[in-house]
């Protein structure tokens, strides 16, 4: 699954070569995303080729090959998702249960949606990795889905690295609230979010790192903490 910045840039790389032949070229590519420096198409490039879109071709300038569009593309599609839509399960879940129907009711199966980040954010969000299986009770109604932990910026909320975070899909919480905030359509992260006038705090939950402000327009929240696994 693409943000919608890396999905601009693949189709804009698709169709100039559809063109012409050639890639275009970095400058090229930040004129057309409206982007203010190269380094934000560098992030780009890195996160289309770790998700298997894209080859650079070593050794030669300008050099990027296409390996795959996205299915909706490929299937003739438009595109239209403006931001992290993960495919997920619902839980109807929350149920009671009896003595008598207690070995009836099975897990529920929650799909991981690959890394979030919990230190500096990052392009971070993939696609839909395996699935895992969640006692019910864990999870409320609505949607759920997971995420594999990266960073240490949430340590004092008892978060480590590595571990796996239930989210409910949500797109607001409330002031205190852990949530996976996507920040410019390109950066996830996973913060402490606080409202401070017009303006979103994201904060960390350790102290080496420091709380950043954007306006209510940078920051689209994608879900809410509800729950925690860790393996030892």
């Amino acid at each position: 699954m693409l943000t919608r910045k890396q999905h601009e840039l693949l189709m804009f790389i698709h169709e100039r070569m559809k063109e012409s032949g050639i890639p275009p070229s970095f400058d090229e590519m930040k004129d057309a995303l409206d982007l203010r420096s190269k380094s934000g198409i560098h992030r780009l490039i890195t996160a289309l080729e770790e998700r298997g879109f894209i080859r650079r071709l070593p050794h030669r300038a300008r050099a990027l090959e296409i390996l795959k569009l996205p299915d909706s593309v490929s299937a003739g599609l438009a595109s239209t998702a403006k931001r992290f839509e993960p495919s997920v399960i619902e839980g109807s879940l929350g149920r009671s249960r009896s003595a008598q129907d207690e070995d009836a009711t099975p897990p529920a199966l929650v799909p991981v949606m690959g890394r979030i980040a919990a230190g500096t954010p990052i392009s971070a969000i993939q696609d839909h990795t395996h699935n895992i299986t969640v006692p019910p009770e864990m999870l409320g109604t609505g949607e759920h889905y997971a995420l594999q932990v990266h960073g240490d910026s949430m340590i004092d909320a008892g978060i480590l690295d590595g571990d796996t975070v239930l989210l409910q899909r949500v797109n607001s919480a409330g002031n205190g609230e852990i949530v996976v905030a996507l920040i410019d359509d390109e950066e996830a992260t996973l913060k402490r979010l606080r409202r401070k006038g017009d303006s979103i705090a994201l904060e960390a939950a350790n102290e080496a790192y420091e709380t950043r402000i954007f306006g209510p327009d940078r920051v689209d929240v994608q879900g809410r903490l509800v729950g925690l696994l860790r393996q030892y």
